[in-house]
């Protein structure tokens, strides 16, 4: 059968690939337009430290997971709207962050495994409970995101004259974080906490490239994250190595070539 799908794991993986690809190009289509790339990398990062406390303390890492990835999302938001100008106070946050979780890593060594899982995912290894998880939480987000599309595209864009239009934009940037944060959640299980930005960024900076147009372009940035999934199973089905690894790759090959192509057309209309 194509793609191993008389395998049950392959039947998870792939459910579970689906519904995080296409929840993390949705909502990554505006995190880079807000230009909050490095806050969603944060929040992914708190999640592995999250999971790797709760794994510490003999609970569930999607415990540990939601738990820390909703309450920083929740710290981002109260602090102040404008991520993007807070580079040095989000990255002080991945450090801690970072540290915090090597120490949980260095404190529990029963399972090895169970760490590197956390850290580059293990999207072939995901159990019918998980992946199902995967699919309610983001249909959840998709629903949450369907709901503010119009105002948050609308504040994206321009946010002082959402503000000036009477969009609660302050709300609205609250709401964002937490969909982000819920998004990050189901995806460092995964794809990794370390190669998150695959799924999360790699496709909407893609589509962004190559359609300027709002709807257009998310359109795009989901069937590529979709397809790049899905050719990253394949890859680990039949050539080998971890799914994970291949992904990223085509991520990076894609947006690569947009870029390319992009400048190229740039460099074609000023001759014209």
């Amino acid at each position: 059968m194509i793609l191993g799908l008389e395998y049950a794991f392959m039947r998870h993986a792939l459910a579970a690939g689906t519904a995080i690809s296409v929840v993390a190009a949705s909502v990554g289509y505006f995190v880079t337009l807000r230009r909050q790339a490095f806050a969603a990398h944060a929040l992914s990062h708190v999640g592995f430290t999250g999971a790797a406390g709760a794994i510490l303390l003999g609970l569930s890492p999607y415990l540990g997971l939601f738990a820390a990835t909703l309450l920083v999302a929740l710290g981002l938001a109260w602090s102040g709207r404008r991520l993007s100008e807070r580079d040095v106070g989000v990255g002080m946050l991945l450090m801690f962050s970072l540290g915090l979780g090597v120490l949980f890593l260095n404190l529990y060594t029963t399972n090895a495994t169970a760490a590197m899982n956390i850290l580059f995912g293990s999207i072939v290894a995901v159990t019918a409970g998980q992946a199902w998880l995967s699919v309610g939480v983001a249909a959840v987000v998709l629903l949450g995101l369907g709901l503010i599309v119009r105002p948050l595209l609308f504040m994206s864009l321009n946010e002082e004259a959402a503000a000036g239009r009477g969009v609660p934009v302050g709300l609205l940037h609250t709401v964002f974080l937490i969909l982000l944060a819920l998004t990050a959640a189901i995806a460092v299980p995964i794809i990794g906490a370390l190669l998150i930005f695959a799924l999360l960024v790699g496709p909407p900076a893609a589509a962004q490239a190559l359609n300027k147009g709002a709807y257009s372009g998310l359109v795009i940035a989901v069937a590529m994250g979709v397809l790049e999934t899905w050719g990253g199973i394949a890859c680990s089905y039949y050539i080998g190595y971890p799914a994970s690894t291949w992904i990223a790759t085509l991520s990076f090959v894609v947006y690569a070539s947009t870029k390319i192509i992009e400048r190229l057309s740039r460099g074609r209309s000023v001759v014209g």
